[in-house]
């Protein structure tokens, strides 16, 4: 895969006809700035732009793992009667399988972030075709192509079948 490689001024590799995205170049979006079908596909903006999205759901689900944590910890253990202890035992079970799930959630997003490093952002990992603009806004942690997901999803449901 290492064709030919060239940087761009801003920092950015161009490898491939492809872009990356190193983690210590910034580049300034417009504001209000979002990718649209017209510009180069993964050009360094959009890179940007998702890379930002990317970074600023991490950091919103770190702070609510945080806050959960916080909670449990605060929290009396010595709670009145059974019921009421059994409605908390609930609660933090239901606190810890949501904490596991951001914990799932931002490795998802550590890897779509190494992926806009390395020049793979927004390429199917089946087919190589572009995943689209309008389903990374939508899912910026994907890392199929719409048809690809559904074939997965089909043949899934055939051996849950």
């Amino acid at each position: 895969m290492n064709k030919a490689a060239a940087t761009t001024d801003h920092g950015v590799t161009k490898e491939d006809g492809r872009y990356a995205l190193p983690a210590n170049v910034t580049i300034d979006l417009p504001k209000g700035y979002r990718p649209s079908a017209n510009e180069e596909y993964m050009s360094p903006r959009q890179l940007a732009y998702f890379r930002n999205k990317l970074r600023d759901w991490r950091d919103q689900l770190v702070e609510e793992s945080r806050q959960t944590m916080e909670n449990l910890r605060d929290e009396v253990r010595d709670v009145g009667d059974e019921a009421e202890r059994a409605t908390r035992e609930t609660e933090n079970s239901l606190e810890l399988r949501t904490r596991d799930r951001y914990r799932k959630l931002i490795s998802k997003i550590d890897k779509a972030l190494r992926r806009i490093e390395e020049g793979r952002y927004g390429f199917c990992e089946e087919t190589d075709e572009e995943i689209g603009v309008d389903r990374l806004d939508a899912r910026p942690i994907a890392t199929l192509s719409l048809d690809a997901q559904e074939r997965r999803e089909h043949l899934q449901k055939q051996m849950g079948d």
